[in-house]
């Protein structure tokens, strides 16, 4: 089992925090497939401590939003405590510290990535954090395995872990790319496994290239990680969560998702972004999980297009009345692997 601190999850699989993906409503369908664990998109401390209406819809919690974790990005110790410590008042379970994203803007304002390339000032985001909140709310890090393949960088990273731990925290997500390479290449499983026989006990989470339930248990099994972060792997995927369930429990890999079970999926996504966001807003939203989910559909290609044209809520309900009739003669199901692959239904495993 995967514990975070204090908080005892019930299986090892959790949503990752994806800046324009995981909101509300993404990370109530995942946690309706399986997700034990799910994070925010990542927040500016800067507008944590500002007043005004994007603070509130930060700090607003849902009641059956839980265990959740508020995941932070800045540049200056200073206002990382403060705003830990208002989300943690706010209801979030977790704080989590992003030390990885590879924005090039992000990186140019001194905040996510950048973080390791100064691990004086990274550990004192720790500590602070800790001060401020490590008596009631476990504190995490997000990191990547550096900001480049130097020496010097691999260093940095380790420089951050062991202090991170040695400072109390609860557990660490380490991404196996570096900053510089962002998505491109291989995510080095075989670093994830150096830093897990390094801090022993200490939890680790691993991350990347994780785009099926094969991927995350072979992740676990070669790395000894103790849970995995699903991430892009889950965007309009999240049937990704029931089928690590499975496995992990040692059952078969469930069928992919039937054109009834799909539909159902993306009404009760539509439905939670329609009550989150209002009918436009949705609409805009749901544009882009819509080209996801489309990649289930025996005919992604058209579907894809469909999702594409949409522009407001009647033309959403168009598509799932054309494309998600359960009534109609489909092609069979594929299921989608990994980077977007697909199989053939009933193809080896």
């Amino acid at each position: 089992m995967l514990k975070i601190g204090p908080i005892q999850l019930d299986t090892p699989f959790t949503q990752a925090a994806l800046a324009g993906y995981s909101d509300l409503p993404m990370r109530r369908i995942a946690r309706r497939y399986g997700a034990a664990y799910a994070l925010n998109e990542v927040v500016l401390d800067k507008l944590v401590n500002q007043r005004g209406k994007k603070r509130n819809e930060i700090l607003g919690v849902a009641g059956d939003d839980h265990p959740i974790g508020g995941q932070l990005m800045g540049a200056e110790p200073d206002d990382f405590a403060p705003a830990a410590s208002a989300m943690a008042e706010a209801g979030y379970d977790v704080i989590d510290l992003n030390f990885a994203c590879p924005v090039k803007k992000v990186l140019g304002r001194g905040r996510g990535g950048h973080m390791l390339s100064q691990p004086d000032r990274a550990l004192e985001v720790i500590r602070r954090v800790r001060d401020a909140v490590g008596a009631t709310h476990p504190v995490t890090v997000k990191m990547r395995r550096g900001l480049d393949n130097t020496e010097q960088s691999r260093r940095r990273f380790f420089e951050i872990l062991d202090g991170a731990f040695e400072t109390g925290i609860a557990a660490v997500t380490v991404h196996g790319r570096t900053v510089k390479q962002r998505y491109i290449g291989p995510s080095d499983w075989s670093f994830l496994e150096e830093v897990k026989r390094r801090v022993g006990d200490g939890v680790i989470i691993g991350s990347g290239d994780l785009f099926s339930a094969e991927a995350c248990m072979r992740i676990m099994r070669e790395t000894g990680v103790d849970g995995v972060a699903i991430a892009r792997g889950g965007i309009g995927n999240p049937w990704i969560f029931r089928e690590c369930v499975a496995l992990w429990r040692g059952r078969r890999l469930p069928a992919p998702p039937s054109i009834e079970e799909q539909r159902l999926a993306i009404s009760t996504h539509w439905e939670g972004a329609v009550d989150f966001y209002g009918d436009r807003l949705a609409a805009k939203i749901m544009r882009k999980f819509g080209i996801k989910y489309s990649e289930h559909h025996p005919r992604s290609p058209e579907v894809r297009d469909a999702f594409i044209a949409v522009k407001t809520a009647a033309g959403f309900a168009d598509v799932l009345d054309k494309w998600y009739d359960p009534t109609k003669s489909w092609p069979a199901v594929r299921r989608r692997r990994d980077h977007g692959d697909l199989i053939a239904a009933g193809a080896a495993e």
